[in-house]
């Protein structure tokens, strides 16, 4: 089947040959946001404001579909690693038709709640009208979404991060080039304002879905997706949503954090709910790029997990936090030498950078100490452990951030908003560390048992 090679090359070799083809996609990915962001703030700051109050549903949609990927990638990759090929493409033929009606349940759900959803943060009819007039279009793509990313996972899986990367790039690119084009109507194109920036995003994620249909006719890959494979098998189907809901709730806990938090700062003012969008944006850059080294390790992970190499499943796991402490370490100094910079390409007000500026330096404290929450999520996941792992998030992003939050805003005020982050991180990286390691001498444990 040709998957030796994730139990046979050198750990650091095997980590960056399959994380950097991800980690430069996940940057790429991570400069369309923020530069469809930019392009969306230049028609006005309702647009931008707009675009944040929508960013939860949105994220919604993702979480759900990129979650149960990431159960596609774990169940094949185990099951490769333990030599069971047919069970391997169940695992992929199952999870790809399953989260297609995720898709599609998800994209008729969103559409049906959103005026009375943006209606809980806002009163202003222009903000409500373009949230509405762009959620619609990106919404309408949710299936094409879920296709990209069951085969974005079933690729990975069999290591095949490049294939993932020139379809993301692709997909990105397009967009990039039809963001400017589409909103404000260059050349013969028309100006269609917020729909062009949602039409750009849904024309970009069909030419990936183009692309990775082309690599899987014309460059066959060991999984298949066969129609003697899609009456469900418990065994398969359990497995799958063992990993993907733990993962898909972990990656949907943003959404419901960021809609909470969006009720403590509108008490504030409409700016700092502003300035929590835009951070958002921001942050992908950092996070969205660790992910790519997350993505190139789950299968590693998987595999060596299966083919019971335990010591190698620890190596691996601390050579990715090593990296991925690095890129958070990155973004820690960037953020505090270029605070009111970034926060500038957002928007042209004095007074809304100043207030972005101090949150970036203050929420940034906890960036490189998150790498442990990261990475331990990432590794669980891989390891089909979906329950610790979400465990993890809830205390990053509910548990210890909203309490935090709510306590420190009214002793500080907003900034007391923004310094709960750091101590989310701080006291969410000591319980990941613990988690992991008991996670897996359990596990090994029973095995041996």
């Amino acid at each position: 089947m040709g998957q030796t090679f994730m139990k046979e090359k050198g750990i650091l070799y095997l980590v960056l040959t399959m994380s950097l083809p991800m980690v430069l996609s996940m940057m790429v990915n991570s400069l369309y946001n923020i530069i469809d962001s930019y392009f969306v703030a230049k028609i006005s700051e309702d647009a931008m404001t707009a675009l944040s109050l929508v960013y939860p549903l949105q994220n919604l949609i993702n979480a759900a579909t990129i979650g149960f990927g990431v159960g596609i990638n774990a169940v094949i990759a185990y099951f490769l690693g333990a030599q069971e090929y047919k069970k391997a493409d169940r695992a992929a033929t199952q999870g790809t038709l399953l989260n297609v009606l995720h898709g599609l349940v998800l994209m008729i759900v969103c559409i049906a709640v959103l005026p009375s959803f943006l209606g809980l943060f806002t009163t202003d009819a222009a903000t409500i009208d373009m949230g509405v007039r762009y959620s619609r279009i990106v919404f309408g793509f949710a299936v094409i979404i879920s296709m990209d990313l069951s085969f974005e996972k079933v690729f990975q899986a069999v290591g095949k991060m490049t294939v993932s990367m020139i379809s993301m790039l692709c997909g990105c690119i397009a967009n990039i080039i039809l963001d400017p084009l589409l909103i404000f109507g260059w050349g013969p194109f028309p100006a269609l304002g917020i729909e062009g920036a949602a039409i750009a995003t849904g024309l970009g994620q069909v030419l990936t879905l183009v692309m990775y249909l082309c690599y899987y006719v014309l460059r066959p890959i060991p999984v298949k997706l066969r129609l003697s494979c899609v009456k469900p098998d418990r065994e398969v189907v359990k497995r799958l949503y063992a990993v993907g809901i733990s993962a898909s709730l972990t990656l949907s806990l943003p959404s419901l954090m960021i809609s909470c938090l969006n009720v403590i700062l509108s008490g504030f003012s409409q700016a700092c709910v502003l300035v929590l969008g835009v951070y958002y944006k921001l942050q992908t850059f950092l996070y969205l790029t660790a992910n790519g080294i997350v993505q190139g390790i789950r299968p590693l992970i998987g595999y060596n997990y299966g083919a019971r190499m335990y010591d190698r499943v620890q190596k691996i796991y601390r050579t990715s936090l090593y990296l991925i402490a690095a890129i958070m370490a990155l973004g820690t100094v960037l953020c505090l030498v270029f605070p009111a910079p970034l926060m500038g390409l957002f928007t042209d007000r004095p007074d809304t950078v100043s207030a972005g500026a101090s949150a970036l330096r203050i929420i940034c404290i906890g960036f490189a100490v998150s790498s442990v929450s990261v990475t331990t999520c990432g590794a669980l996941e891989g390891l089909g452990m979906g329950k610790p792992s979400l465990l993890i998030s809830l205390c990053r992003y509910l548990l210890f951030l909203l309490p935090a939050a709510f306590l420190l805003s009214r002793i500080l005020g907003v900034s007391g908003v923004w310094f709960g982050f750091p101590a989310a991180e701080f006291l969410t990286a000591g319980i990941s560390g613990i988690l992991f390691q008991r996670a897996v001498r359990f596990e090994n444990n029973k095995r041996e048992a």
